[in-house]
């Protein structure tokens, strides 16, 4: 799918949730992509032809992903899109592109051990964030942990995950319960109760969207106190702080490569662009600046190869350097994950993170963990 000489657009296709329960990132997501894209076109286009963005809303069905995943291949002859925040969306859209070979860049924290071929995947993996989170954690606090997710891939995979660590480490699961993924308050009422019962020293959150906001509201009119039993996520950003109430949400920590408030002048024009586009009372977040600078990767990509063709593109990715807000990162040629940075931040009375960690540079991918013994040695 060569350019040759025409003027025509790229189209691509952008895949997240304007509504339902999960809007309340994806939507973010969706902001990021259309930033980077619009940027993208200011300044002339890949070689002098504009990205067009092909959208659709799939309504945080995990089936509805997919359906729209084979529309774009199909009859809207795209081949590459942009997309999916859940394990269960993504999971939905990967046997489409696996089969018309087509190419996912795909923005969110996941469980790893994963591998496709049409899939570049340019958020966390677990030891990218689990790994410092759960050491941070038991050093900080203690090692007695409740875990709560919602009931789908990613909670309960990256559950298993941080389980391995914290035992292994001489630490205690006394608690794991998962609820429906648009769960509401009242369901979180008797959990906050057994948690109670429980006296563990952190809560561990794999909960997602509008639910996020129930856990902590929840959490905070049980009357916990965070300095001393903190809610701990990978999930839990800035977008979920804001809908919560920056009160409700203070204390909290979250791990992460990307905060808001991380200093370097390549995120503060980030920001500036962001909120000049959105409004200063809109923050970005961790899943937000994913979407945003795999845009721009692609672009880079693409300016180099002049084709969209997935087999080209893939192969010239693979290795890729892009200048992002969170700091210099690169597409890991051996796994076509991103290497990123590692941090984890606690929520303030502004809606931002403080980071309380921070990683001296960009962390190689290992989304099978293979370079970790799921020991912390505490034991």
């Amino acid at each position: 799918m060569s350019s040759g000489q025409t003027s025509e657009p790229w189209r691509v296709g952008v895949l997240f949730s304007q509504s339902g329960f999960m809007a309340v990132i994806e939507e973010t997501q969706l902001r990021g992509t259309l930033t980077a894209i619009d940027e993208i076109n200011a300044n002339g286009g890949v070689n002098g032809r504009p990205l067009e963005p092909v959208i659709y809303d799939p309504g945080s069905e995990a089936r509805a992903f997919g359906r729209y995943a084979r529309k774009l291949m199909i009859e809207d002859g795209v081949s590459t899109m942009f997309g999916c925040y859940t394990s269960s969306s993504r999971r939905a859209v990967l046997p489409v592109v696996e089969r018309l070979n087509g190419l996912l860049w795909y923005p969110t924290l996941y469980e790893g051990f994963e591998f496709s071929p049409n899939v570049i995947y340019t958020g966390a993996a677990p030891n990218q964030n689990s790994v410092e989170l759960c050491r941070l954690l038991m050093e900080a606090y203690g090692r007695r942990f409740f875990f709560i997710g919602s009931d789908y891939v990613y909670p309960r995979e990256s559950n298993r995950i941080m389980g391995e660590l914290v035992r292994n480490s001489g630490g205690e699961v006394v608690g794991e319960r998962y609820l429906r993924l648009n769960a509401d308050r009242s369901e979180f009422q008797p959990l906050m109760r057994e948690v109670k019962a429980a006296q563990p020293d952190v809560i561990f959150s794999t909960v997602v969207g509008d639910s996020t906001v129930f856990l902590y509201q929840t959490y905070h009119d049980f009357g916990f106190n965070p300095k001393v039993v903190p809610i701990a996520s990978l999930t839990t950003t800035e977008a979920e702080i804001q809908a919560m109430g920056f009160d409700v949400g203070e204390g909290h920590l979250t791990g992460a490569p990307y905060f808001q408030g991380i200093g370097n002048d390549r995120n503060s024009s980030f920001v500036e662009l962001y909120k000049k586009r959105y409004g200063d009372d809109q923050s970005t977040n961790m899943c937000l600046e994913a979407a945003y600078f795999q845009v721009h990767i692609f672009a880079k990509t693409l300016e180099q190869t002049n084709s969209i063709d997935t087999e080209i593109m893939r192969t010239s990715v693979m290795g890729s350097e892009f200048d992002a807000p969170q700091g210099n990162i690169a597409v890991n040629p051996v796994c076509g994950h991103t290497d990123l940075w590692t941090r984890v931040g606690r929520a303030n009375r502004q809606g931002q993170f403080d980071l309380v960690y921070e990683s001296s540079s960009r962390v190689k991918a290992d989304p099978y963990l293979i370079g970790y013994s799921r020991n912390l040695a505490y034991a």
